[in-house]
């Protein structure tokens, strides 16, 4: 359920049962609802990673239209991490806001982990777009199978990336 606009009263008006949970309870049961579960497609814009046993997975939470994604890639022995930047896809698609410029209209963070080392980056989310790419902190290149360090398909390599975006 969404959240809903609330009705306009009249005067005069018998306040009833139906009313009050249309207008008071189903607006709190929404934004209190828990996580729905979903499976992020990754893929990569030259040519496409395969999972083989690693796992992936994502959770969103929508209140209203704002939607907040949390996806978790571990990389296992027989993943293969494709070629040119990787995408993830988004629960909904994101919408276009009014008076945005440039290609990116919601930005979140991704963190990385190799055998020893940590990496942070940015998630960019393109306007009306349904999925997102992590961009290195210091450099505007895209996360790949050899950025931010060349991926290894081991349970120590990981990637969990959180956006907040408005949905169209």
């Amino acid at each position: 359920m969404a959240l809903a606009v609330p009705r306009t009263w009249v005067v005069g008006e018998t306040v009833t049962a139906a009313y009050m949970n249309a207008e008071i309870r189903n607006q709190w049961n929404d934004m209190i609802a828990g996580w729905t579960a979903y499976t992020p497609a990754w893929t990569g814009s030259t040519g496409n990673p395969s999972l083989g046993n690693g796992t992936i997975y994502g959770r969103s939470k929508a209140v209203g239209k704002k939607v907040t994604a949390v996806i978790e890639l571990v990389m296992g022995t027989t993943t293969t991490f494709g070629s040119g930047y990787w995408q993830l896809s988004l629960p909904s698609t994101a919408a276009n806001p009014a008076g945005t410029s440039g290609q990116f209209a919601y930005l979140g963070v991704a963190r990385a982990h190799s055998a020893t080392t940590w990496y942070t980056g940015v998630a960019a989310v393109t306007k009306n777009g349904s999925t997102l790419k992590i961009h290195e902190d210091s450099a505007a290149a895209e996360w790949s199978a050899t950025r931010p360090h060349a991926w290894v398909g081991a349970s120590t390599n990981y990637l969990h990336v959180q956006v907040d975006y408005e949905a169209a």
